[in-house]
């Protein structure tokens, strides 16, 4: 599940960036009235009012600022606002821990070959959701469906040692064109505050 948060256009015009439909039959909580409807209905009706007040910014798909953010999915980390980025700044890939997996390679390969990106920031955070569990998940969800995930849960229980290793995955890819502007930190969940991590 990928979400992007609110930023705001250069022009002062508040705008908000796309979000990815999330499928689920959980209602909606209301307060005060019974709830008629899916969180994704109510996505849509959001929508709705946005792009009745959407105007085209004017821009390509290239970042401003040629750079791109590897974070974990976390719903508590505002990566626009904690970093201060504005809507066209970067491009921000996020998954389960923000390890750097083949498929975030895959997107950084495209994002520096074809959409003139050269830095790269990762971001892990304290309180991951990766550092509870094990790769023994792969084999519970075996026995529950029947089949093995082809992908490894990328837990862990060092953040810092994993942000080393989502570098160092990084900084060896012979696909990516740009492997010197690369910097990996712990976000604090407590406190909003970077905690940047050295790769030695």
């Amino acid at each position: 599940m990928t979400l992007f948060f609110p930023s705001h256009g250069r022009t002062g015009t508040a705008v908000t960036s796309n979000v990815m439909a999330m499928t689920t039959s959980a209602p909606v909580p209301t307060e005060g009235a019974i709830s008629r409807g899916t969180v994704t209905d109510r996505l849509v009706d959001a929508n709705e009012r946005y792009a009745a007040a959407f105007s085209d910014p004017g821009m390509d798909a290239r970042p401003v600022l040629h750079v791109a953010v590897v974070a974990c999915m976390d719903a508590r980390l505002d990566l626009h606002a904690a970093l201060g980025l504005e809507l066209g700044d970067c491009h921000t890939i996020r998954n389960a821990g923000g390890v750097v997996t083949d498929d975030v390679i895959r997107s950084l390969t495209i994002s520096q070959r074809k959409l003139g990106t050269s830095s790269i920031v990762l971001i892990h955070h304290t309180g991951c959701g990766l550092e509870a569990i094990t790769e023994d998940f792969r084999t519970d969800l075996e026995m529950e469906v029947g089949q093995r995930p082809a992908w490894a849960v990328e837990a862990f229980r060092d953040v810092d040692q994993d942000v080393r290793q989502s570098m160092q995955r990084v900084r060896t890819s012979p696909f990516l064109l740009h492997t010197d502007d690369v910097r990996g930190f712990v976000f604090d969940v407590k406190t909003g505050l970077l905690r940047e991590i050295d790769p030695a």
